[in-house]
């Protein structure tokens, strides 16, 4: 039934003033209602918002908040009559036999307010819907983000004394112990890369920046077909680059040690057809989750990831490549861009709880030396941004070989996977090489 207009929005007058009269009587219901997050919003009475605003201004100061403290505060401010005259902050006190239930006022009061906000969302809907200048999947979109930031504003912080944090802690350290399996995160399946990040650790940005044809979007599919293929974990792999079949082909190469060239070109032995039967059986139920969408916006793919995770429950999701995603505000420079979808990525790793792993691309000074974080390409705050940032560099070729501009053909690459960045643990080198041929890499030491 749509609401009527002329019908009072949820609130309930007794429990505000109540939840006010609780912070006049006793100085702990004021930090209470703080650790509470109560909002000055979430009261619906203006008068009651504004002596709300006098009783923060006056813990901000250190002062005690009382009747005399917050008539004087609101006079101080302006907002006296507003807030009803000194009778009615007055007859606050009256209200209420103790200020013992403050957090039950305040968290009832907090939910009247979720009820409005929520009124307030569905009306915009019924809005937006009409206004044809926007497209239906940015609008899904806002909307989708207006539920998740009233879900997120709602979330109650609490403290706790660190010996009920060491039990819990020492309950992990055991099982770690015990279990000899040092990942907290999901595993790439390259030991020593998982021994320095212990995995791709979940609400994690990650980004792997290399120059072009180095092999980023090799190694982003070797890491996601080892968690798909091998361990099982769903993931999406969103291929804004390459086409579906044309990433299918790659990961076929890659697991069944098939020529690519070959696969291109259909000049198959009959070995070949029998490897790439057997490892498409593997493949075929894998919880791998292709995304095949070219000139996809940002919308799309923060749209796209909040469906595959609620639907599939997938796990980890891979970005095929950063400078690839569009961005609603064209007007914007690009630098600008980059740094908005670098901040919705992270906020949307935080949000789904599971690791964002995206490719980009580095500046050129980043051809011929190593490469650090400020090759990052187009933007500061993609280094700012992520948790975790991976490199892959080649040594040089002879200075020769780059004046004439010679093709030396290679099959074994030896590269340099660099840990330049880590919040939370060491940075380094991973040696690898990659077999060109299967766009595949493997640790230097493995014997082929």
């Amino acid at each position: 039934m749509a609401q009527s207009k002329d019908k009072t929005p949820p609130h309930d007058d007794e429990l505000e003033r109540a939840t006010l009269g609780s912070m006049l009587q006793d100085a702990e219901a004021v930090d209470a209602a703080i650790q509470q997050h109560l909002a000055a919003g979430d009261f619906y009475a203006r008068a009651n918002q504004r002596i709300y605003e006098a009783i923060l201004s006056l813990d901000e100061k250190g002062l005690r908040a009382d009747i005399q403290t917050v008539v004087q505060e609101l006079k101080h401010l302006g907002k006296l009559d507003e807030a009803g005259g000194a009778a009615y902050v007055s007859s606050l006190t009256t209200v209420i036999p103790s200020s013992a239930n403050i957090d039950y006022y305040a968290q009832s009061v907090r939910n009247y307010s979720l009820r409005r906000a929520l009124l307030k969302v569905a009306s915009e809907i019924g809005v937006k819907v009409y206004d044809e200048s926007k497209e239906s999947r940015e609008v899904l979109e806002e909307v989708q983000q207006r539920i998740f930031d009233l879900s997120d504003s709602r979330q109650v912080f609490s403290f706790r004394r660190i010996g009920e944090v060491l039990g819990e802690t020492f309950d992990l350290i055991e099982e770690v112990y015990k279990s000899k399996q040092p990942l907290t995160g999901i595993p790439t399946g390259y030991e020593k890369l998982d021994q320095m990040t212990s995995g791709f650790q979940p609400a994690d940005f990650i980004v792997i920046g290399a120059r072009p044809s180095v092999g980023k979007t090799a190694l982003a599919l070797n890491i996601a077909s080892y968690i798909a293929f091998t361990k099982k974990i769903p993931l999406a792999f969103f291929s804004l680059e390459m086409s579906e079949i044309a990433l299918a082909q790659r990961l076929i190469s890659s697991e069944a040690t098939v020529e690519g060239n070959k696969l291109r070109s259909g000049f198959l032995a009959p070995s070949d057809f029998h490897k790439i039967r057997g490892i498409m059986g593997k493949m075929y139920e894998a919880p791998f989750y292709i995304v095949d969408m070219p000139n996809m916006k940002l919308l799309d793919l923060r749209s796209q990831a909040r469906k595959l995770r609620a639907q599939q429950q997938v796990q980890i999701v891979f970005v095929d490549y950063l400078g690839l995603i569009g961005h609603e505000s064209n007007s914007l420079p690009r630098y600008e861009q980059i740094s908005e979808i670098s901040r919705s990525l992270k906020g949307l790793a935080r949000e789904l709880k599971i690791p964002v792993v995206v490719l980009c691309q580095l500046n050129r000074e980043a051809q011929w030396e190593t490469p650090t974080l400020a090759n990052l390409r187009d933007s500061g705050s993609i280094e700012q941004d992520a948790d975790l940032v991976l490199f892959l560099h080649r040594e040089a070729k002879k200075k020769k070989d780059k004046e004439e501009g010679e093709q030396v053909p290679v099959d074994v690459i030896p590269t340099d996977l660099i840990v330049a960045k880590q919040r939370n643990g060491p940075v380094g080198n991973v040696k690898l090489e990659l077999q060109s041929k299967f766009a595949r890499f493997f640790p230097l030491s493995r014997e082929h």
